[in-house]
């Protein structure tokens, strides 16, 4: 009998346990603004609101990127950040390689991951002419 309640009280710790674990690393909800133009080296910037936990947390998002950029575009990028265990891992310098275009209207996207092991992962639309190809660096930080 008693080895029977040492069994339950196991199983029950272990699904306590696994619950915890999974909570640590909960999804982030990304919305976010980004103004961008250059010609070789561009510069950009914005706004945005992670929604992590029910709560929503505006951040500012500034960037340089390196290699063949020519013109100016708009983005309104919505997805996901995984890796966080907390909100303060959402700040940082993110790093990208990649590319895209738009040429009056588009779908632009982006994959980024910081020190920190923070991926964010966007996409939506795009507006204004621009072609990049390009190695960028973002900083994310919390209002």
């Amino acid at each position: 009998m008693s080895s029977m309640i040492r069994l339950a009280a196991i199983t029950l710790f272990a699904g306590v346990l696994s619950a915890t674990s999974s909570l640590a690393q909960a999804p982030g909800y990304v919305r976010v603004k980004l103004v961008k133009a250059g010609l070789m080296v561009g510069a950009g910037g914005g706004s945005g609101v992670l929604t992590y936990r029910g709560r929503n947390y505006p951040f500012r998002v500034s960037g340089l990127s390196l290699g063949v950029t020519a013109g100016a575009s708009v983005s309104r990028l919505e997805g996901w950040a995984s890796g966080i265990k907390q909100v303060n891992d959402f700040s940082g310098t993110y790093s990208s390689v990649g590319g895209g275009g738009a040429f009056v209207g588009g779908v632009g996207g982006v994959h980024l991951a910081n020190q920190k092991g923070v991926k964010i992962d966007l996409q939506g639309p795009k507006a204004g002419m621009e072609f990049a190809a390009n190695l960028s660096e973002v900083r994310i930080s919390l209002k």
